[in-house]
């Protein structure tokens, strides 16, 4: 597998190396010792998977307790998938960084603990899997504005079309209006 950088220095892309044939394909997407030696010193806790229409946008979603790092792919169909630096403190502060994830490039996205999280679908459909270091913690959980001006994102929206959105993200908070997260160096 190699590791890519992005725009923020701890958001790292994940390319693994595809071994096919006419047969089909193989492929590694997870070893704990690889990782935590090439990308982050952590623990995965619990898995997810979703399943999403084409213009869905879900997040911007992170914890202000029980933070969660995430590590995300796709099995079906494609994502646009950002992850903001919600760290006070941080160099990156209200930045954000993001890659196209789909079933095609097979890449993987670590997004941080200390991050908000969403991803757009640009496929009909796309069923999205991840690894989290932390337990979903309903109680502490935020929605960061999607199209918050002072973050900037850059979806690539379906020409024409707004997103769809769950109530909780359509009346997400603005970066000013935010609980910040602490940054450890």
């Amino acid at each position: 597998m190699d590791v890519l950088d992005t725009s923020i220095p701890e958001v790292k892309i994940l390319q693994p190396k595809i071994f096919g044939d006419e047969r089909g394909f193989f492929m590694e997407t997870f070893r704990d010792s690889w990782f935590r030696e090439r990308v982050a010193d952590v623990t995965f806790v619990q898995d997810n998977h979703s399943r999403s229409s084409r213009g869905i946008l879900r997040g911007l979603h992170y914890q202000a307790e029980q933070t969660q790092g995430k590590l995300v792919r796709v099995v079906e169909g494609e994502v646009f998938d950002v992850a903001v630096d919600m760290r006070q403190g941080s160099p990156t502060f209200g930045q954000w960084a993001g890659a196209f994830l789909s079933v095609e490039n097979r890449r993987q996205l670590w997004v941080p603990a200390g991050f908000a999280h969403g991803f757009y679908v640009t496929s009909e459909s796309a069923e999205f899997v991840y690894k989290c270091t932390d337990y979903y913690h309903p109680q502490s959980e935020y929605s960061l504005l999607w199209n918050d001006p002072e973050v900037g994102i850059e979806w690539p929206l379906i020409q024409g079309a707004a997103p769809r959105l769950s109530e909780k993200d359509l009346n997400g908070l603005s970066l000013a209006n935010a609980p910040r997260l602490p940054y450890e160096r």
